[in-house]
């Protein structure tokens, strides 16, 4: 893929990385209708963002069509081109406060918001997928309506670990951070994944077997060391969308 054909829109090959991730969310079913939202730091500091477009598709979401936000700007809330309010108050908030959330993705994905509406949201070390979230997630128990200002702002606060890097969002969804395209939606792939294996396993009624913690802890550091897995995991996306003749890279 040509990742310069449009040479003349900033931050080309990072939009192409991001519409591909909305691109294969939609695929695998793990959008709600045109709820949900991803956002990618182009700055140093990371308060300038990639956004999907306020109530588009993800299977229609092109490269072009990605907002350049400035989460320091409340007139970005402004004009035609305006990204959808609850985005812009919990995606600004994260990029404001929390300059390691390189790239923020929240879905409503049917297991994690399974997992989210649990007494106890935590994803258990079940599996060697579970274990790679072991000491990496934190629960938000206290939603509270709509992610207008307040409540986004409440959020972003519950990211201030950067040692955590899953939020299951209390009767909502899920968040996942990463400092790239590819590190976020692998983890938002994998912990929906997970998720799915554990709500099968509660269905059956029979007793969990859990991985000690000294071998979760492991597992998971394993997983986190392991070279080149999350762009790897996109650039096989995006040859697959390629050969496909995909319109996401224009």
């Amino acid at each position: 893929m040509d990742t310069a054909r449009i040479p003349n829109i900033d931050h080309w090959s990072e939009r192409v990385d991001l519409a591909a991730a909305f691109r294969w969310t939609a695929r695998l079913n793990m959008h709600e209708a045109v709820a949900n939202h991803f956002s990618l730091a182009v700055n140093d500091d990371g308060t300038q963002f990639l956004m999907n477009p306020n109530q588009q598709h993800f299977s229609r979401t092109r490269a072009s069509d990605l907002l350049l936000i400035d989460a320091n700007d409340p007139a970005a809330l402004d004009g035609p081109d305006a990204p959808d309010p609850t985005a812009w108050h919990l995606h600004g908030a994260i990029h404001r406060h929390c300059p390691h959330a390189r790239c923020a993705m929240h879905v409503h994905s049917v297991h994690a918001t399974i997992l989210a509406c649990l007494e106890d949201s935590l994803l258990p070390p079940i599996d060697q997928t579970s274990a790679m979230f072991y000491g990496r997630q934190v629960v938000d128990d206290a939603y509270g309506g709509l992610a207008f200002e307040e409540e986004g702002e409440r959020c972003a606060a519950l990211f201030s670990d950067p040692e955590k890097f899953v939020m299951i969002m209390g009767n909502h969804g899920i968040m996942v951070i990463g400092d790239t395209v590819g590190q976020a939606f692998n983890r938002l792939y994998h912990f929906e994944r997970a998720a799915q294996t554990y709500i099968g396993a509660l269905q059956t009624g029979r007793p969990l077997r859990m991985l000690p913690d000294v071998v979760a802890a492991k597992t998971a550091q394993e997983i986190a060391d392991y070279p080149e897995t999350d762009q790897r995991h996109l650039d096989e996306l995006k040859a697959i969308l390629d050969e496909e003749g995909s319109n996401y890279a224009t």
